[in-house]
């Protein structure tokens, strides 16, 4: 994008943020003026510049040369608030509709009560204080899916029982809480094969709490065959290295658009990101058919490709291919906007009989809002027949 693009496109963003921050915060001001009547009216101006100003920072923090730990304060806060943020804004909004609805048919005179005014929006405060603490709890909860794939015209000498898990997000909030559960029930699995398909790290390695702790959970996950990765579009940028370093470190091999066979009887290709934030150090994506090339062969194949967009490039060469990156919207209704952009964003897909079978995980991890409301944190079990 050019340098007006962006400029451009933070113009929007900044527009967008301060109009419905001063939305919501004039909204509740008004219910707080019920109570306190004397209380200064410009108060929620201030109130929703403040709340503008600090979920930017606190989402850029990355860029900024804050203290290490003044970063994990404000990526704490903003995460929390922007989920609060959009559940705010969704309540209020559907209570002055109800609002408006009924002034127009006359059930609620004009002009409206002071104490409407502030019993619907004490409703919405209380709604999204309910949804949001469900959002927080649901998301430390890990849940396992499972699949049996039949391949039509491949055979595989047995079974191969293949784990997938991904957007693990180290760094975000609560991820590393989360990841001892999920390490333990990828091993309560026993699996052959273990597949991270992207988005391990959220944005900058250095905002993982603790890199040598997280490095022993990853490096505890047994399989027959081992642990393989691919990047997603939130591991690149500056701390490349650093990232790679630590995923070597932790036994976990990545594929960078190349291939591994296991035991002659299974190729497992890995993509890298079409679109990484920050870049991947000078690597960009190559050629599928390139990369097949190298696989040559009758054996069954397995892609890992982070992002789901991508499943049109995969034909009858492909047998399988593992995705994740939607996180299925996270919160609903973010479900409604994934469903609509993607083929699929979530389960089980195949086009025809002639396509290869697609599994999209919604993530074991969150990124941003520390929440999941419709949709589950989640390991994937696939039973490859």
């Amino acid at each position: 994008m050019s340098l007006p693009g962006m400029f451009f496109s933070f113009a929007i963003m900044i527009c967008v943020l301060g109009s419905t921050h001063y939305y919501i915060a004039r909204r509740i001001y008004q219910c707080a003026v019920y109570i306190f009547p004397k209380l200064n009216p410009w108060i929620y101006a201030g109130v929703s510049a403040f709340m503008v100003c600090f979920l930017i920072i606190g989402f850029m923090r990355s860029l900024l040369p804050f203290p290490t730990a003044v970063k994990h304060i404000l990526g704490i806060v903003s995460s929390y608030w922007m989920g609060i943020f959009i559940y705010l804004l969704l309540f209020l909004a559907m209570t002055d509709v109800i609002l408006f609805v009924g002034n127009i048919m006359h059930l609620i005179p004009r002009p409206m009560p002071a104490q409407i005014r502030f019993l619907s929006g004490t409703i919405a405060v209380l709604l999204t204080a309910g949804t949001a603490s469900y959002g927080i709890y649901h998301a430390n909860q890990v849940k396992l899916r499972t699949y049996d794939i039949q391949l039509e015209t491949k055979v595989l000498e047995e079974e191969i029982d293949i784990v997938l898990v991904s957007d693990l997000h180290l760094g975000a909030v609560n991820s590393e809480k989360r990841l001892a559960r999920i390490v333990q029930g990828i091993n309560d699995l026993q699996p052959d094969l273990v597949c991270i398909a992207g988005d391990i790290f959220d944005n900058d390695y250095y905002a993982i709490h603790d890199p040598q702790k997280a490095l022993n959970l990853l490096k505890s996950i047994r399989s027959s065959y081992g642990v393989y990765a691919v990047l997603g579009n939130h591991d690149g940028g500056k701390t490349l290295g650093e990232m790679l370093h630590f995923l070597q470190n932790s036994n976990i091999h990545v594929l960078k658009d190349e291939s591994v066979v296991f035991d002659h009887q299974i190729i497992l290709a890995g993509r890298l990101d079409g679109s990484p934030i920050g870049g991947f150090g000078g690597m960009s994506r190559k050629d599928y058919a390139e990369i097949m090339a190298q696989a040559a062969g009758k054996l069954p194949v397995i892609v890992m490709d982070h992002n789901p967009s991508n499943i049109d490039e995969y034909g009858r060469e492909t047998d399988l291919v593992l995705c994740g990156h939607t996180h299925r919207g996270q919160i609903f209704p973010g479900s409604l906007f994934t469903g609509a952009m993607f083929t699929t964003d979530y389960g089980y897909y195949q086009k025809d009989s002639e396509s290869p079978h697609i599994i999209v995980t919604s993530g074991a991890g969150t990124w941003g809002m520390p929440m999941r409301v419709g949709t589950d944190c989640e390991i994937v079990q696939i039973r490859l027949h």
